[in-house]
């Protein structure tokens, strides 16, 4: 079930804190964001500056080799990112511990999530990001009901 969207198009890395924090007015009580898109089309730019707005002054960065970084909020928070892109099977995702990160109610961003849709919660914002020309399209919608 699709309760809320929020669409929009960017064509600049400027445009992106308001990206950003579009996404957070659009859904203000979420906290599982499953970014979904090709490589290169923008989903860790986009991870960093919804960090940026959540207050965190940490090096945000893609997690590709470890699988996951956690940063921190500007109140303390713990905010997970997640990047699945080298993961094999399912099986690795359960030894990670996924499910201790995907239900702690705290910030959880994933990219490459198309390996790992099964294991979604029951409600997370979907964003797809795609590109043509230099121009990013944003889609993002709540699922509430897989």
């Amino acid at each position: 079930m699709k309760n809320s969207v929020y669409n929009t198009t960017f064509d600049s890395v400027s445009q992106l804190c308001d990206v950003a924090r579009g996404l957070f007015d659009a859904f203000p009580q979420d906290r599982f964001f499953a970014f979904f898109g090709s490589m290169g089309v923008g989903k860790t730019t986009l991870i960093k500056e919804m960090c940026a707005s959540l207050g965190s002054t940490d090096n945000v960065c893609s997690p590709t080799f470890a699988i996951i970084n956690q940063y921190s909020t500007a109140d303390g928070d713990p905010i997970y990112h997640f990047d699945f892109y080298r993961l094999k099977n399912l099986d690795e995702a359960y030894d990670i511990g996924y499910e201790e990160y995907f239900y702690s109610g705290d910030y959880c961003f994933t990219e490459w999530t198309e390996k790992i849709e099964p294991l979604l919660p029951e409600r997370y914002v979907r964003v797809e990001i795609t590109e043509t020309n230099g121009v990013r399209t944003l889609s993002a919608q709540l699922i509430t009901d897989k």
